[in-house]
């Protein structure tokens, strides 16, 4: 199965589950779908960025904050999360702390994202069609960055969100 054939879980505005339609119905009609999110960091509160390769179907070649994807159809946020935690990064996380909720919305992508975060040394096995190549950065150095390289703008919103409540 293709990632455009995947079963993804849609939403309402109150994140109320509402339907299950392909990837590639909900990036065409902008539906509003779930999505996980896993702020990485290492024992010195560095967070792990990746840069998106070209092939993905929003924001290629951008920068990420976080780790993570849309939730499938019949999948929880936390089961998402270490799945795609395992796909992305090859690691499994001994714990997840849920920091908060979010919702996003731009002319391309609608929503509701629930944000982790852990702690990982790695090393990591980078899933090399969604992941092209990370580091650790201080927070501030990925903000600073994100003025000069394309990142995510859902990350960076999340990642100015999660600064303000730490």
């Amino acid at each position: 199965m293709t990632p455009a054939e995947e079963i993804v879980q849609i939403v309402d505005e109150n994140n109320q589950e509402i339907a299950a339609v392909t990837r590639e119905l909900m990036r065409e009609q902008s539906l509003i779908h779930r999505a996980c999110y896993v702020l990485v960091f290492n024992k010195a509160e560095e967070l792990f960025i990746q840069r998106r390769t070209l092939t993905k179907d929003i924001y290629p070649g951008h920068w990420d904050v976080a780790a993570g994807g849309v939730v499938l159809a019949g999948e929880s946020y936390e089961d998402s999360a270490r799945r795609e935690l395992s796909e992305e990064l090859g690691i499994k996380a001994r714990s997840l702390d849920h920091c908060f909720d979010h919702f996003y919305e731009d002319e391309k992508n609608r929503v509701w994202g629930r944000i982790y975060c852990c702690t990982h040394e790695g090393p990591f096995a980078l899933q090399s069609d969604e992941v092209e190549y990370g580091m650790f950065v201080p927070i501030q150095t990925a903000l600073n960055l994100s003025s000069k390289e394309p990142f995510t703008p859902d990350g960076i919103e999340i990642l100015n969100k999660y600064q303000i409540q730490i």
